[in-house]
């Protein structure tokens, strides 16, 4: 009898261990270095199957200074906790060096997935080898990383189109005509950041659209600044945007010249733009001013009639495509453009497999599609939306 209960104890206790080793193992994650697509190219991005519940999530984003990194990093962060994940959040204060820092702790605290929006983008290929090579994936969020095989996909608008409606809006408000000279009008340009990749499309998209009528002679510049490192504001900041335009009012339009146009890429500087104008124009007509991100103090410039129109682009959106392509990857997926079915997103979103070449290859790219807002339509497609609320007679963002 004593040999009996000793066998079956020995039995019972090696099932137990079997359980246990098929628990550990199945909550282990692997990784695989295949590519994101069939229709990439080979990447070095790192394909882990579904981490266990609670798993961690790194954010990286560029600085606290503007709003619109304010509103994505909440809502990124929100959207990945009501998913069941744990979020590290970074701010970089527009430091480079310190984001390439906050990186760093991120692959030793060792999450699951990176998203990235890059200060500079050719500044973090040497960190982010160091995350394939812990078999952390990473995202490009909204600026594409460049110079490195890395990041599996990008998650941005189309940022040339963001270009082309601001372009356009100036054509049609001036109601433009490249057959009709009849009448010129004076225009200035503000790009932005050198070290952000996007900066160079929503130029070119401006720039692409306007040139006919510069060709024509029917738009002029008479400050001669037109290349983008000429126009371009170091990190979007608006105290440069404003010191600039104050430098070209004196210089080109002390002696009665009009300014027509002012075609800021983003709202940072076009607040600064729209200050210059404000305490240093003599001219006594209404600038058009162009701008993107829907900043609070430029939507109220826009109720107020100094800035004519922003680009908006709905960041929450732009978060949702982001947390479902990262649980996607995290799950051992490959997502391609199927996703945008089975997801069942009420917003228009295309995959791209064409369009951006970070220098290593054609980066997947998920391209949400952005809104022209003006005084017109400001309430039907940013408080109506439920992106917005009416505080007084100014708009606040909701988030």
């Amino acid at each position: 009898m004593k040999k009996v209960l000793a066998l079956l104890l020995a039995l019972v206790l090696a099932a137990a261990l079997v359980a246990c080793s098929t628990e550990t193992s199945s909550a282990s994650p692997s990784a695989s270095s295949a590519a994101p697509t069939s229709s990439a190219p080979a990447s070095d991005a790192a394909s882990p199957s579904a981490p266990a519940a609670g798993g961690k999530i790194g954010v990286a984003m560029p600085t606290k200074s503007l709003e619109r990194w304010n509103r994505d990093g909440a809502f990124l962060k929100k959207q990945f906790e009501a998913q069941g994940y744990t979020v590290e959040l970074t701010y970089s204060d527009n430091d480079a060096t310190k984001q390439v820092n906050d990186i760093e702790n991120m692959i030793a605290d060792k999450v699951d997935l990176l998203v990235i929006a890059a200060i500079d983008s050719q500044g973090l290929s040497t960190v982010l080898k160091d995350a394939v090579d812990a078999k952390i994936p990473a995202i490009a969020y909204d600026r594409l990383i460049m110079d490195t095989s890395a990041v599996a996909y990008y998650v941005s608008f189309d940022n040339y189109t963001v270009g082309k409606l601001q372009g356009q809006y100036v054509v049609d408000t001036l109601k433009l005509d490249v057959n009709d000279k009849s009448k010129t009008y004076n225009i200035e340009f503000t790009a932005g950041d050198p070290a952000d990749n996007n900066a160079r499309f929503f130029y070119q998209g401006a720039y692409d659209v306007l040139k006919p009528f510069l060709d024509a002679g029917i738009l002029k510049v008479p400050s001669g600044q037109i290349a983008f490192d000429q126009v371009a504001t170091p990190k979007w900041t608006t105290a440069t945007a404003m010191n600039r335009f104050q430098n070209i009012l004196a210089s080109f339009y002390s002696s009665g010249t009009q300014l027509d146009v002012a075609l800021c890429s983003n709202d940072s500087t076009s607040l600064g733009v729209t200050q210059a104008i404000q305490s240093d124009y003599k001219g006594k007509n209404t600038v058009v001013i162009t701008g993107q991100d829907g900043d609070e103090a430029n939507l109220a410039n826009i109720i107020d009639g100094k800035q004519s129109m922003t680009v908006y682009k709905a960041v929450a959106n732009e978060a949702v495509v982001t947390v479902d392509l990262g649980i996607a990857m995290l799950k051992g997926e490959k997502p391609d453009g199927a996703l945008i079915d089975k997801s069942g997103w009420k917003f228009s979103c295309t995959f791209d497999t064409k369009t951006y070449d970070n220098n290593t290859g054609i980066i997947p790219s998920y391209l949400l599609v952005p809104t022209v807002v003006t005084i017109d339509n400001l309430q039907k497609e940013l408080v109506d939306t439920g992106y917005y609320k009416m505080d007084g007679k100014y708009p606040k963002a909701v988030g």
